[in-house]
């Protein structure tokens, strides 16, 4: 898979199996010159499934295949004997998979592994002749064809799980503070947009205690109205407990920090108001700079305490120990709230 490639969201067309028919058969016995009617009903048709699964992390298998229909149901058989049912089609999806129809309607939230649900149902195999007996019809002709399966397109999103998402406009130093507390090695370069896919890594304070951190592509504005890499990087935002929200202080831009704060939670504001709920640690970067520490502090002052905020270099490890042991208490206090 190219680096600018991450399957986060695909269209497929699923379709249940159709049921087998049910059959008119009648008894055929030495001795028994007027058999009863024994035509069987038909199988029922096979249903395809989505099923929620930490072993796959991407939705790359259904850029090559995005047409699943199950087997139909078989024809019944006499003796009242009936028809073999279609197998079902399992369709493994990664854990945090949002599946929508063709109006955008949320038909299932898979966000926790094991979590399945059936998109496609198989129809009902046909009755055979036997179910239609009674009193006064003892000699049926009669049987059903079987049901035809449901079918949809659908669209499949992949929503990031993550303890903490990175934000922060492009070449804050995302990618950069990722490979410095995890073992991720996300790609890192100087220059805009160098995070084209999502990165997670693993965060390690001790044996009992880790967390899963997600580097997120660089937000700019209008991006909650689709520009850049707009909704795609949003939608994963929305997965994250908490925010760590980076602000470059190691050189001039044409905006403030503060700026280029409010800019960032802007966007978010705009994408979804709930966004703006998440706790938020701010995370001023690039302190081995000349004059970045007195834009921090300029940048602090500016807050007057309505938000935390921490310096760190992640060339001189300056403030990453202090920022690990900051995001499990951000962390902490965000599971005492949903408790």
């Amino acid at each position: 898979m190219s680096e600018g490639h991450f399957y986060d969201e695909v269209r497929i067309f699923v379709q249940g199996g159709t049921g087998g028919r049910g059959i008119i058969s009648f008894r055929r016995e030495r001795g028994v010159p007027r058999g009863g009617p024994n035509g069987g009903n038909g199988g029922n048709g096979g249903s395809v499934i989505i099923k929620a699964s930490s072993d796959v992390s991407t939705l790359v298998y259904f850029h090559f295949k995005n047409h699943f229909v199950a087997p139909n149901g078989r024809l019944g058989g006499g003796g009242e004997r009936t028809g073999g049912s279609g197998a079902d089609i399992l369709l493994a999806v990664p854990v945090g998979t949002v599946v929508k129809d063709d109006n955008g309607i949320t038909i299932a939230d898979l966000s926790s592994d094991g979590q399945s649900t059936v998109i496609a149902r198989g129809g009902s195999g046909g009755k055979g002749n036997a179910h239609y007996k009674s009193a006064t019809l003892q000699a049926p002709r009669i049987a059903e064809n079987g049901q035809v399966g449901q079918k949809r397109n659908v669209l499949l999103e992949l929503k990031l799980l993550a303890d903490i998402g990175l934000v922060g406009l492009p070449n804050a130093g995302k990618s950069t503070l990722l490979a410095s507390i995890s073992k991720a090695r996300p790609k890192i370069a100087p220059y805009p947009f160098t995070t084209l896919k999502p990165h997670l890594g693993i965060v390690t304070i001790d044996e009992r205690r880790s967390l899963v951190v997600a580097d997120l592509p660089g937000l700019i504005e209008e991006a909650s109205k689709g520009k850049g890499l707009g909704d795609r990087f949003l939608r994963h935002v929305e997965r994250s407990k908490a925010l760590l929200h980076l602000i470059d202080m190691g050189q001039e831009f044409d905006r403030s920090p503060r700026e280029r704060y409010t800019c960032i939670n802007d966007e978010l504001r705009d994408y979804d108001q709930l966004l703006m709920n998440k706790k938020q640690l701010v995370v001023g970067t690039k302190l081995d700079i000349t004059g970045a520490r007195e834009r921090l502090a300029e940048f602090e002052r500016e807050l007057n305490g309505s938000m935390p905020v921490i310096g760190i270099s992640c060339w001189t490890g300056e403030g990453l120990s202090e920022l690990s042991g900051r995001m499990f208490e951000l962390i902490g206090e965000v599971d005492d709230v949903s408790r």
